[in-house]
């Protein structure tokens, strides 16, 4: 089954003479429980995409579907919300300062109609690997990796099928970002999640993905299974370039 699927995506800001097309003619297809890379220097359009999809980015034509459902302008429902959730790049400036993260989760179970709150607080902490002593610290009292397990919680809350991931590891120190990673892995194991995940680090998004887009100017110029970017044998030039580069890092 296709949980995601997007054709001739085109995403712009601005109108006339001061409109600048940040996403040009974009083809996607995410099987059920795969995770799919999209990778490509800033500024290429990989995370407009998700933010066309979540309706953070209303000016849109195109076709993307969600378990085979059209969706149309900004406007996203709660259904939608059950069933796609944003996991973002930077999780203290995406957590309220003046909440707890209990406060955070209840609120979060709460809108989306959900019942057993405490127990269900309680489930989602150790599901991420926090458990309950964290359960009434603030944000600022937490580590960035912490704070990106509370992110990720959250997006957890309304039991979704798909998760974007916007670079979720890239504002944590080196040093955590592999157990966020591992993290992530283990709940789509668990949970049978389909990922879209954004990153400009070939060697994450070949730990992760099943399969990856290479985007460069608003296009996507090749995809490619993680096995060829894994035994360097990409087509397009440009996907070559990228990797030569990650290599000589």
């Amino acid at each position: 089954m296709t949980a995601l699927e997007i054709n001739d995506l085109n995403v712009w800001f601005g109108h006339a003479h001061d409109r600048v097309d940040a996403v040009k003619g974009a083809c996607l297809s995410v099987n059920q429980g795969e995770s799919f890379g999209l990778v490509g220097e800033s500024g290429s359009g990989k995370s407009t995409i998700l933010r066309a999809i979540t309706g953070l980015a209303p000016q849109w034509s195109g076709t993307i579907r969600v378990e085979g459902e059209a969706l149309s302008g900004a406007k996203r429902d709660r259904r939608f919300f059950r069933t796609v959730q944003m996991v973002f790049q930077d999780p203290y400036a995406s957590l309220h300062p003046r909440h707890t993260v209990d406060q955070v989760l209840s609120e979060t179970l709460h809108l989306h109609g959900l019942d057993n709150i405490d127990q269900r607080v309680k489930g989602l902490l150790n599901d991420v690997g926090l458990g309950q002593r964290f359960r009434f610290r603030y944000p600022h009292q937490l580590s960035g990796g912490q704070r990106q397990r509370v992110a990720i919680a959250r997006a957890l809350a309304g039991e979704p099928d798909i998760l974007l991931l916007d670079e979720p590891t890239s504002a944590l120190d080196v040093s955590v970002q592999a157990e966020v990673l591992n993290l992530l892995t283990d709940l789509r194991r668990q949970r049978g999640l389909t990922y879209l995940m954004v990153s400009h680090d070939l060697p994450v998004i070949a730990h992760m993905c099943d399969q990856l887009a290479v985007m460069r100017n608003g296009e996507i110029v090749e995809v490619m299974s993680s096995e060829t970017l894994r035994v360097g044998t990409p087509e397009h030039p440009y996907s070559q370039e990228l990797l030569q580069a990650s290599v000589a890092v």
